[in-house]
């Protein structure tokens, strides 16, 4: 038999249940050998691995004989090895598969057992082909397989081992094991010969979960140890995710520090979360905004430090909702609070952005920070421009006119009849062109033609032709007219509500059989258009007064669009204004900038002449500007805020000039801070300065709590 195998080789300790030995209890307790046999009239039948016990169980009352077979192990599913027997590849499963293996001597006799590393170990010294076949499987492991010796170096490795830690065998073979894994773990388990389970390890190149076992000699003496490690990807990716968390919010609160606006962070419940670096002491009345941690904004509100209150506003509406607050010492601030909604469609969170408009902004940071928002705005033109074949067109980020071009798209495979309704200025005609480029009449003719602006007589001949000699005037050649000329093709009819009756009657007839009939001619012509129509005016209530005929309506009202206001979309404002204006810099060749006072200005304007108007202010801006920076003050010198016409004030009985003039102009400033909220408002709708506003409301107020008191 081989030394080195007898060197490992264990006695068998017997232990006697049919007929029972009288103190086994006391035998187990004692004895040093992990492994015990159990033996029924003589005969081995099982063994027990007492480490998988609780000795103190072992000395109870309670721990009966049958609690031990349940322990115990069928000897027959022990490998027996007889060293002079060749090695068979089940021989070789069953080794891997028990504890131990029992050694026979030449004459069939049980001389010991050696443990499943021992018998592995001096397999693996035999040269034998099933062996070989052995070592590929091993190595095939799927776990990471390392071998440490009594000084803490690692003698041998696996592939799989290799991968999970990303090195190589020449890294690691020799070299100190605590380089790679947890010294302290190896260590304890060196000194205390037990075994840590399930340890997690993460570095920057690898996460895995490792197994420290002990190699011991005679069970006891510790000579080395096996490390199993296995590979953790989700922990590897949710370690470097906290890492960019954290990489994120130091981005984050370093923006934040170096932004010049105040910015809050608000809850449902209105109370402060956190606050920039920079924030308005003067408004707030505090010297740490620690102090109002916790607390309700919308207290400052109901104690009338300022008024109105951004938080509650946009609770209200769950929008984006800029105002201009004032308090009572005059100061101003321009506050924009944008909702963060949750799953359900409530405001979670509130993220408010303020700055001081009473002070005046120094040059430099204004001028670097219009440069920064210039290009934001013009990156998110550019991606909105290469979003569609037609976006250096239309111009928009809003949820309102998103709708109405998916609508657009979904008529891409189809001819039907639209309908574009809007008010005017908002851009009927480009959304008609984007339905013909994205159609499938693309590459065929588009036509346009505004019924209101020509003639009955003209505009029958411009629709439907006419042939030579039809009327005095008319061409000796004849003449095609747009239907003949959009054949398979696109004709927009603007202002179609302005279509007399008597062509009504003629248009119909084109929609309802396919061919049109050219003035003077009694032959008609086979034509194929998709006609998109579009009017400012409400139709139906025209159909109702028969100024429109009821039957063409439903004819031309198939695919109705409706094209909201801009007043109903100010997200759009910023976008369209910074495409006019970047426009009129490249014709004219300037550098002409708003500033952020002056987009949050136009947003809060209400467009009656919707983008048209918008397009045509910038441009009078532009010639007109003295610097390349467009301030709010010179935007809003050309914007007319709440301007409307009303009767003259009736006097019915005789009082003192001054006092008439007094009472007169209480009520006027009274109505205008009732109505805008703000002295900027207010004297932009009154004509007169902010500060005289300002001044003037003061004093009535502190008159009317005079009066009360």
């Amino acid at each position: 038999m081989n030394h080195s195998i007898t060197d490992k080789l264990i006695p068998l300790t017997y232990l006697s249940l049919d007929p029972l030995d009288r103190d086994w209890k006391t035998r187990l307790s004692e004895t040093d050998e992990p492994f015990v046999f159990l033996t029924k009239n003589e005969e081995v039948v099982a063994y027990v691995y007492l480490d998988d016990l609780d000795k103190k169980q072992l000395t109870g009352p309670a721990f009966t004989t049958k609690d031990l077979e349940v322990h115990a192990v069928p000897i027959s599913n022990v490998g027996e090895w007889k060293m002079e027997q060749p090695v068979s590849l089940p021989f070789i499963f069953q080794v891997l598969g028990e504890h131990i293996t029992l050694i026979k001597n030449e004459t069939d006799e049980w001389i010991g057992y050696v443990r499943r590393e021992d018998a592995l170990v001096e397999l693996f010294r035999q040269d034998n082909p099933n062996l070989n076949l052995l070592k590929v499987m091993l190595s095939s492991i799927p776990m990471g397989v390392f071998v440490i010796n009594e000084d803490t170096k690692i003698v041998n490795c696996n592939e799989s081992g290799l991968k999970m830690i990303k090195s190589s065998y020449e890294e690691v073979i020799n070299n100190k094991a605590g380089v790679i894994f947890n010294q302290e773990h190896i260590n304890k388990v060196l000194d205390s010969g037990e075994t840590m389970l399930n340890q997690i390890h993460i570095t920057d190149d690898m996460g895995v979960l490792v197994d420290y076992s002990p190699i011991l000699k005679d069970g006891k003496q510790v000579e080395g140890m096996i490390i199993i490690v296995q590979d953790l990807p989700m922990v590897e990716e949710m370690a470097m995710e906290i890492e960019y968390v954290k990489n994120l919010n130091t981005d984050l609160n370093a923006i934040l520090a170096t932004m010049y606006d105040e910015i809050l962070v608000v809850n449902q419940n209105g109370e402060l979360l956190r606050y920039s670096e920079n924030f308005l002491a003067d408004f707030w009345g505090v010297e740490d905004m620690n102090e109002l941690l916790g607390k309700s904004l919308l207290e400052f509100e109901e104690r009338g430090i300022f008024s109105p209150s951004v938080t509650r506003l946009v609770l209200e509406k769950k929008k984006k909702v800029s105002v201009v607050q004032q308090t009572p010492d005059g100061k101003n601030v321009l506050a924009v609070g944008n909702p963060v909604l949750n799953d359900d469609g409530e405001v979670h969170r509130i993220i408010i952005a303020s700055r001081d408009i009473t002070e005046t902004t120094k040059l430099k940071t204004e001028l670097r920070e219009t440069k920064r928002l210039t290009k934001n705005y013009k990156e998110e033109l550019d991606k909105l421009k290469n979003r569609d074949a037609y976006a250096n067109k239309i111009i928009y980020c809003s949820n309102k006119m998103e709708k109405v071009m998916n609508r657009t798209r979904k008529l891409a495979d189809f001819n039907s009849t639209v309908l574009i309704l809007g008010e005017s200025g908002v851009g009927k005609e480009l959304i008609a062109k984007s339905i013909h480029r994205e159609g499938n009449r693309a590459d065929q003719p588009y036509l346009a033609l505004n019924c209101g602006a020509i003639t009955e007589d003209l505009l029958e001949s411009e629709l439907f032709g006419y042939t030579k000699g039809a009327f005095t005037g008319a061409d000796s050649k004849g003449k095609i007219g747009y239907f003949e000329q959009a054949n398979q093709g696109v004709l927009f009819l603007d202002e179609i509500s302005e279509i007399p009756p008597r062509l009504q009657v003629k248009l119909l007839r084109v929609l309802q059989e396919k061919e049109v009939t050219p003035v003077g001619s009694t032959q008609s012509i086979p034509v194929d258009v998709q006609i998109i129509a579009a009017t400012n005016r409400n139709l139906e209530k025209m159909v109702a007064d028969g100024t429109f005929r009821e039957d063409l309506f439903y004819r031309i009202n198939v695919i109705p669009i409706q094209v909201p206001p801009l007043r109903e979309r100010p997200e759009d404002v910023p976008l369209l204004a910074f495409h006019f204006i970047q426009q009129l810099n490249e014709k004219y060749n300037k550098k002409y900038h708003l500033s952020p006072e002056a987009l949050n200005l136009l947003e809060v304007y209400d467009w009656p002449g919707n983008v048209r108007e918008l397009q045509n202010l910038m441009e009078r801006l532009v010639v007109t500007a003295d610097d390349d920076v467009i301030t709010a003050d010179f935007v809003n010198q050309s914007l007319k805020f709440g301007e409307t016409k009303q009767a003259k004030p009736v006097v019915t009985g005789i009082l003192p000039l001054q006092e008439a003039r007094d009472h007169l102009e209480e009520q006027l400033i009274m109505l205008a801070m009732k109505k805008y909220k703000t002295t900027t408002k207010a004297a932009a709708a009154l004509g007169i300065s902010q500060s005289a506003v300002s001044r003037k409301y003061q004093k009535i107020m502190k008159n009317k709590e005079t009066i009360e008191l």
